[in-house]
């Protein structure tokens, strides 16, 4: 038995959208997108839920969820860093940039900081390679990064908690 549940915000969004589509598997991003911006994540317990509401199999839901990188399986910071690690980026310096972010967050690639407040990972292609490096934060593209942007950027953050 799944122990997650749509808030009523999202079970009225759901609902309405299953007016829309006859097809319920149709709403299977649509469903994704709530349980993590309801969560920060997609967790097993969501994944049955949602598996449930669509008439499907959890491993399918599963499965679409794995796929896209937009989705998170895991538990990330407050800030989720996503730095591009494709060639135009890497030519640009994502590497002294990935770099750095580490050193200042006192991360790895794929961890989180102790109080929760970042996470730092490595994506594909941003579509931003005219303005490389860039980086995704949370929802936000950032582009033409250098170490004095991310320290405006990060300190910013770090007075706005």
């Amino acid at each position: 038995m799944s122990r997650f549940g749509f808030n009523w915000e999202n079970e009225e969004k759901f609902d309405a959208l299953l007016e829309r589509y006859p097809d319920k598997q149709s709403l299977m991003l649509p469903a994704l997108w709530m349980v993590q911006y309801q969560e920060g994540w997609i967790s097993l317990d969501a994944i049955r839920f949602i598996a449930k509401k669509l008439e499907r199999t959890p491993m399918e839901v599963y499965s679409v969820a794995s796929f896209y990188t937009m989705f998170q399986l895991q538990p990330v910071g407050k800030y989720h860093i996503q730095l591009c690690r494709t060639l135009s980026c890497m030519l640009c310096g994502s590497k002294n940039i990935q770099e750095y972010l580490q050193t200042k967050l006192g991360i790895k690639v794929g961890e989180t900081t102790p109080d929760r407040q970042f996470t730092l990972s490595l994506v594909e292609c941003l579509g931003s390679c005219g303005t490389a490096p860039c980086m995704r934060l949370n929802d936000d593209y950032i582009e033409n990064l250098t170490p004095e942007k991310i320290d405006e950027i990060l300190d910013g953050l770090c007075h706005d908690r």
